[in-house]
């Protein structure tokens, strides 16, 4: 006789987040929990409700990117800006974390030279900015002209 299969218990139910003096739901690391939709009023949003020093960061990334690439797609999605060619194709995402900003460029394995961080996916490489770094905006906007020109990952 066969065993019958062992019942799953139920999923517990998560609390749900409570929003901060500011207004702000914030996921792990500060990331500020905005809806995902298209255009700049949803990255203006989750760059203003980026924590502390962040927050000038993002404006400052979010400019370079823009002036780099004229007619720029920006959309966030999955709680992170995202930068590409359209509503689907990205070349570059920023997230929020604890003590740092990282920013993903998908094809960032084919940029010359490569950005820094190694990522689990074979593509994609990171560029992290601490509080006290001093941001190399030729290298940075060098990257993203690059990464611009490429086909960017489907999202």
């Amino acid at each position: 006789m066969a065993k019958a299969p062992a019942k799953k218990a139920p999923a517990k139910a998560r609390k749900p987040l409570k929003p901060g003096a500011d207004g702000v739901v914030r996921l792990s690391g500060g990331n500020p929990q905005i809806a995902k939709g298209y255009g700049d009023a949803p990255i203006k949003a989750y760059i203003d409700a980026m924590p502390g020093w962040k927050s000038a960061v993002g404006k400052k990334l979010d400019a370079l990117v823009t002036r780099a690439v004229p007619g720029v797609r920006k959309a966030v999605k999955w709680n992170s800006p995202m930068y590409g060619a359209d509503e689907t194709t990205y070349f570059l995402g920023l997230h929020v974390f604890d003590k740092y900003v990282k920013v993903a460029f998908f094809t960032g394995a084919q940029l010359d030279p490569e950005p820094p961080v190694l990522s689990k996916q074979k593509n994609v490489r990171y560029f992290h900015i601490h509080e006290d770094d001093k941001l190399d905006e030729k290298q940075f906007t060098s990257w993203v002209k690059q990464a611009a020109k490429l086909p960017g990952e489907k999202m």
